[in-house]
């Protein structure tokens, strides 16, 4: 049987329980350096005014841009499946006050 010599071997991918139940974020800051891409994770929560970044990612030049053509692909696909994706209007940053009355104790 022929080998395919341009085949790459396959990567055995491990993932911890924590890891796999995910971290919820409503807002991504991302940075770059010469030599990095910084992708701060953010959980804005409503009537707040200080969030967390509860998840920070570092990706060489190369990676970001493979990160960012795979999730063109992929938003392509969910929207072939699913409709398009409404986006609201442009802003800097979400509503802190979520639409929603202040708490009250």
């Amino acid at each position: 049987m022929a080998e395919n010599k341009n085949q790459q071997p396959a990567i055995n991918i491990e993932i911890s329980e924590e890891i796999a139940e995910g971290i919820y974020s409503n807002l991504a800051i991302i940075s770059h350096s010469n030599s990095e891409f910084v992708v701060d994770f953010i959980r804005l929560m409503p009537n707040v005014p200080k969030a967390k970044v509860k998840s920070r990612i570092v990706l060489t030049p190369q990676h970001a841009k493979r990160l960012l053509n795979a999730l063109k692909d992929n938003l392509q696909k969910f929207e072939m499946q699913f409709g398009t994706i409404d986006e609201p209007e442009h802003s800097q940053l979400p509503p802190m006050n979520f639409n929603t009355p202040p708490a009250q104790a």
